[in-house]
């Protein structure tokens, strides 16, 4: 392996050195060498894509799509997802003009923030928070500003919004709304993304609204913020979650025109275009009766997965807030047990061989906290409750 001057290292772009390799990957990382581990540290659905929608990337390679698709996706597709927007939230964009497909929700924040953003604005992100955004922000030149919402339930209140509009004024371009969560699985009521958009109205604040997770949701159906904002609302959502599609790579956005038109730049600079196969799969999975009936079955397992881990964590001694969307469980480390929850994870990790990412991975507010996702078979939970069990009766011994 040739070694790389440091001359040549040092040269590169300045704002790398503000970026640090992922915490959620690098805990996995650690821990996945221990013998026997269990894991439940990563957002990947345990289900199999359904036959009908790998018949149709079949299909597609059998009939040569190999060809360049339009940049910014399929027509098809495209077309798709806004018949699925409008069947499950009841929103208009045009196929055409208001959408692009993208390589996961991942390239979709990407492309939104490098679009958007010049150096000095300013990214408001409510915490504990999927922390993507944040390196991403940093390396386009912003600077992140955190509201920690971890008084108020993990939702951010109006007031919340207010006081930090008040405090950093002009220079905030944008919020990143992602919701259901990721770490915590709370959600907004419709009044409640209702009342976030009357904050934001009167200002230039552009709302990325990650609704990723939106299909699932367990109490109550999804508002989208895009019903109450949506001139200044990019919206973010695609496959992997609602059909255990993660490898797939297809997400989409949505916005008016004007916005999309200038988001595409970034994205077919970034991506070109989407894979062919992947991209008939995901028009399979949004367009078709089975697509929608797929969500619906692999929901109602997670909504039974969610009570079982809830109920026994509470009992265990954790504080949990019931999570309402999503597949994960943010739990408060009981207060008799180490709440430096980096130490406690590894220290559950290594006695016990069960990994659960520590909180703090996901910005203020989720210090002392740990990510549980139940994104696996009722077996593997049952298995993991027993050893989380046994490693706080033996740490009470200790």
């Amino acid at each position: 392996m040739p070694e790389v001057k440091q001359s040549i290292l040092s040269s590169l772009n300045k704002r790398l050195d503000l970026v640090k390799p992922g915490a959620i990957r690098a805990f996995d990382n650690e821990i996945s060498s221990i013998p026997d581990i269990l894991k439940l540290t990563l957002g990947e659905p345990d289900f199999n894509v359904p036959d009908h929608i790998k018949q149709a990337a079949i299909d597609s390679i059998n009939n040569d799509d190999s060809h360049y698709a339009a940049s910014n996706g399929k027509i098809e597709l495209r077309q798709a997802a806004a018949d699925f927007l409008k069947d499950r939230y009841d929103l208009d964009y045009d196929a055409q003009e208001e959408i692009i497909a993208t390589v996961g929700a991942t390239e979709a924040i990407y492309t939104v923030l490098t679009s958007i953003l010049n150096e000095g604005d300013k990214v408001l992100l409510p915490t504990p928070i999927f922390p993507l955004y944040i390196p991403i922000t940093l390396i386009d030149g912003a600077e992140p500003v955190f509201m920690d919402t971890s008084a108020n339930g993990f939702v951010l209140s109006p007031e919340m919004l207010k006081a930090a509009i008040a405090e950093h004024g002009d220079k905030i371009k944008a919020i990143v709304l992602n919701f259901p969560s990721n770490p915590t699985g709370v959600t907004y009521t419709a009044e409640e993304v209702q009342a976030l958009a009357d904050v934001l109205r009167d200002t230039n604040i552009i709302v990325i609204s990650d609704e990723i997770y939106s299909e699932l949701t367990y109490d109550a159906k999804h508002a989208s913020m895009a019903k109450y904002l949506p001139e200044q609302t990019i919206l973010l959502n695609g496959v992997s979650k609602s059909h255990a599609m993660t490898g797939y790579r297809i997400g989409f956005l949505a916005a008016p025109a004007p916005l999309v038109a200038r988001l595409g730049l970034i994205h077919q600079f970034t991506i070109t275009t989407a894979t062919n196969s992947a991209m008939v799969a995901a028009t399979e999975a949004l367009s078709t009766a089975a697509g929608k009936q797929d969500t619906l079955d692999m929901k109602a397992e997670y909504q039974k997965r969610r009570d079982y881990v809830y109920d026994q964590m509470t009992q265990l001694g954790f504080t949990v807030p019931k999570p309402n969307g999503a597949f994960y469980i943010f739990a408060k480390i009981p207060a008799e047990l180490s709440q430096d929850d980096v130490a406690f994870a590894r220290d559950l990790a290594y006695k016990n061989k069960l990994a659960l990412i520590p909180g703090s991975a996901f910005g203020p507010g989720g210090e002392g906290y740990v990510r549980i996702s139940y994104a696996a078979s009722m077996t593997t939970l049952q298995e993991a409750m027993k050893r989380l069990g046994e490693y706080i009766k033996e740490s009470a011994q200790a």
